[in-house]
C-alpha cells in the first residue's frame, strides 16, 4: 500500500470542495444543466484503461458542477434540507478517511464512544429521558421506521405476540392512528413493517391533530395501537397538543411516537418551550440531524424510550461477531454496516454548545418570521399560516398565479421555494433550515419573489391580449 497515493487526489478535492463552498454566497441556487445534459460529459462504456485518482476527482468535480444544487446557499428554501456547520463538514471527511464500520463496541471503540457521547448530550438537551436508546439511522424515513419497528415489537408483545418469531400472520390488529396531515414517510415506514395503511383522524387549520378525533378513534380500536404525533408540520410548522394527545393516547394503552424530522429541535430553544409541552412523555421519537443541526446527509437519530424493544427489533447475535454485554450500535439500526454517522453530530453539538444550538434553531425561526413580514409587504402576497417555527406557505391568488409566481421565482435561480398543495390550494412552500442564512439572503430572497410575482402578471397580461390558440 502506498499511503502517499492519497495525497493529490485528496487536495484536489480539498480545493475544490473549499471553492464550491465560497460560492455558495454569490452563485445561482438552481442547477444550470438537467441530469440529462449531465450524463453527456460520461461516456456510454467503461473506458479500458483507467486514470490516476487526481485526474478521476478533476473529471468529476468538472462535470458535476453545472448540475448541482447550491443546497447549502443561505438562499436555499426548496425542502427541510439545512446546510452543513464546518466541524460537521470536517468530523464527516474523517469519518470517510478512518473508515470505521460502526457496529460494535468492541470493533470499533472510539467511533462507538463518539456516538454514544453525542446521544447522551441529545437526549438532555431535547429534554428526553436520559435512558432512551438513541439509533443513528440514515434519515429521518429510516428513524420513523426503526422507531414504528420497536412500537410494534413492543405492543404484540403485550398482546401476547411474539412478532420475532411468529411473524405477523395471525397476529392482532395493530392500528395505527395518525392525523390527515402527517408526513408521508410515516405511510411509508407502516409500509415497510407490513402494517398497512394507518387510520387517519381530523387537524384543526394548522395542521395539528384534533385530540377528540383521536380520542374517538382510539375507543374504537379495541387492541393494540400506536398514535403518531408530529413535531412541525411540513406546511405551517405547527406542533401536535403533545400533552393531551399523549395523556389520551396513553389511557387507551397506545404506543406514542412523535415524527420529529425538523421539529423536535424546538426542544433545544427556551423561546420555543411551549411548542413541545408534554412531548417527553411519548414512547418514542424521530429526527434528522442534517435538517435543523445542518450535519451533513446521513444523520438520522431514531430515539426509543423502551431499550429492550429496540433492541428486539432491530439487533442480532452471530458467533462470529464479538459483542458488548452492554450493547452494540447494531442492535438500535436496521443495519450491520454502516458509517459512523453520529460522529458529525458530536462534531455540530460540540462546536455549537447548548446556547448555539438554541440560538441556531431561534435563528431559523426569526428568519422565517423576517420573511413572512417580508411577504405581508408584497402586494397580492399571503402568507396562509401561522409562522410559529421554520415554515411558510405562501399563496398569490388563485392557484394558477401562485404556480406562476412559483415558476417564475424558480427561473430566476437567486432563491429556491417549492411548489406545493396545502388545505386544497396551491402553495409556494418555504423551508428556512440553513445556519447561514442572513439579512442580505433574506432581502436578496424578497426581491426574487416581487420580480416573480412582476413576471407572472405580466405573462398573465399577454395572454390576456394574445390568447393561447
Amino acid at each position: 500500500m502506498n499511503a502517499d497515493g492519497y495525497d493529490e487526489p485528496l487536495d484536489r478535492a480539498a480545493a475544490i470542495a473549499k471553492e464550491w463552498l465560497h460560492s455558495l454566497g454569490s452563485r445561482r441556487v438552481a442547477p444550470e444543466q438537467s441530469a440529462a445534459e449531465v450524463r453527456t460529459a460520461f461516456p456510454d462504456r467503461l473506458p479500458d484503461e483507467g486514470s490516476s485518482a487526481d485526474a478521476v476527482v478533476a473529471e468529476l468535480a468538472a462535470a458535476a458542477e453545472p448540475g448541482l444544487m447550491a443546497i447549502g446557499s443561505g438562499r436555499f428554501f426548496g425542502w427541510v434540507m439545512g446546510g452543513v456547520l464546518p466541524a460537521a463538514l470536517a468530523a464527516d471527511w474523517l469519518v470517510s478517511a478512518w473508515d470505521q464500520n460502526t457496529g460494535l463496541r468492541f470493533a470499533t471503540p472510539a467511533t462507538a464512544a463518539l456516538e454514544e457521547c453525542a446521544a447522551t448530550w441529545l437526549l438532555d438537551l431535547l429534554g428526553l429521558p436520559a435512558s432512551c436508546e438513541v439509533g443513528f439511522v440514515t434519515g429521518a424515513t429510516m428513524a420513523n421506521f426503526t422507531c414504528l419497528a420497536a412500537a410494534r415489537q413492543a405492543q404484540l408483545a403485550a398482546a401476547g405476540w411474539d412478532v420475532g418469531t411468529d411473524g405477523l400472520s395471525g397476529a392482532p390488529r395493530l392500528r395505527v392512528i395518525v392525523g390527515c396531515e402527517r408526513h408521508d414517510s410515516v405511510d411509508v415506514a407502516l409500509r415497510y413493517l407490513g402494517l398497512g395503511a394507518p387510520i387517519v383522524v381530523a387537524a384543526d387549520d394548522q395542521g395539528r391533530v384534533r385530540t377528540d378525533a383521536l380520542a374517538d378513534a382510539l375507543a374504537d380500536c379495541g387492541g393494540p395501537a400506536i398514535v403518531c404525533l408530529q413535531a412541525g408540520n411540513l406546511h405551517s410548522g405547527a406542533f401536535d397538543p403533545f400533552a393531551d394527545a399523549v395523556d389520551v393516547a396513553h389511557r387507551h394503552g397506545a404506543w406514542v411516537h412523535v415524527d420529529g424530522a425538523f421539529g423536535l429541535w424546538a426542544a433545544a430553544a427556551p423561546e420555543l418551550a411551549p411548542l413541545v409541552t408534554g412531548m417527553a412523555g411519548a414512547d418514542s421519537w424521530a429526527t434528522d440531524a442534517h435538517k435543523t443541526l445542518n450535519t451533513p446527509y446521513d444523520c438520522g437519530l431514531a430515539i426509543v424510550r423502551d431499550a429492550a424493544a429496540m433492541r428486539s427489533a432491530m439487533g442480532m447475535r452471530a458467533s462470529y461477531l464479538i459483542t458488548d454485554g452492554s450493547g452494540d450500535p447494531l442492535d438500535r439500526v436496521p443495519e450491520m454496516s454502516r458509517r459512523a454517522r453520529g460522529v458529525p453530530v458530536w462534531a455540530a453539538l460540540r462546536s455549537l454548545g447548548r446556547a448555539g444550538v438554541a440560538n441556531l434553531v431561534g435563528g431559523l425561526v426569526h428568519n422565517a418570521q423576517a420573511l413572512a413580514a417580508g411577504v405581508d409587504d408584497i402586494a397580492g402576497a399571503e402568507v396562509l399560516n401561522d409562522v410559529v417555527y421554520t415554515q411558510l406557505s405562501l399563496a398569490f391568488g388563485s392557484d394558477e398565479r401562485t404556480e406562476a409566481v412559483t415558476k417564475a421565482l424558480l427561473a430566476d435561480g437567486t432563491t429556491w421555494m417549492s411548489g406545493s398543495r396545502w388545505r386544497d390550494r396551491a402553495v409556494m412552500r418555504v423551508s428556512v433550515s440553513n445556519w447561514s442564512t442572513d439579512d442580505n439572503d433574506i432581502a436578496l430572497s424578497l426581491d426574487a419573489i416581487r420580480r416573480a410575482v412582476s413576471s407572472a402578471g405580466r405573462v398573465r397580461a399577454l395572454r390576456r391580449i394574445h390568447p393561447m390558440p
